[in-house]
């Protein structure tokens, strides 16, 4: 396989069969709080992708010549952390500037970035992922893996914010609204993406 097929396979892995929300149910805070409609979802996902690549490409180097180089791997949790802090913070200024209506609308969702677990997920399975014929990810595959992953965020992110939406118009019970029919959207969602798991690529 090439390295085309092998971007191929990682985008498909990343994106639908190991999804980080459906697949490894991390992430799930700003999901089911974010995705109450399109545009607040869109910004979140924009937001999530910017700092999954940027995490991605900081604690790769971190990791590779700071931990590892003077043995300090124990290290890797609170280092990983402080970085997507510092990345969010940054993230979290620029659109306080220049989309105050996004900020506004995101709330305590954005600064809850710095805690996600599916942006330290990728920085640490990154470290430690590799390709199918036992080779490490160099790099530029890290960075890539925290872009598809954060599109595959985004992705799951903008499908429930959508069905959220015509289910505000819905004639739902009123036990059923709000909170208890994204839980079941959510389960319905995981096991439609589970389907993916099937694929021979």
């Amino acid at each position: 396989m090439g390295y085309l097929g092998k971007l191929f396979f990682m985008a498909m892995t990343a994106v639908f069969i190991n999804n980080y929300v459906l697949s490894r149910f991390l992430g799930l805070c700003p999901y089911l709080g974010v995705s109450k409609k399109l545009d607040s979802a869109f910004g979140m996902g924009m937001a999530v992708i910017f700092v999954m690549t940027m995490a991605s490409a900081f604690t790769y180097l971190i990791n590779t010549y700071l931990l590892v180089a003077y043995n300090l791997q124990y290290l890797q949790t609170i280092a990983f952390i402080l970085t997507i802090a510092a990345l969010v913070q940054f993230v979290e200024m620029v659109i306080q500037k220049n989309a105050p209506s996004l900020y506004k609308a995101l709330g305590v969702y954005l600064p809850l970035i710095t805690t996600n677990c599916a942006v330290l997920g990728v920085a640490i399975l990154n470290t430690k992922a590799t390709w199918n014929d036992g080779t490490a990810y160099t790099f530029i595959d890290a960075v890539l893996n925290g872009f598809l992953s954060g599109i595959g965020f985004t992705l799951v992110l903008l499908l429930m914010a959508g069905i959220r939406e015509r289910l505000e118009y819905a004639d739902l019970p009123v036990n059923m609204k709000g909170m208890p029919i994204g839980l079941i959207l959510a389960g319905v969602m995981a096991l439609a993406f589970y389907g993916f798991m099937g694929f021979k690529i």
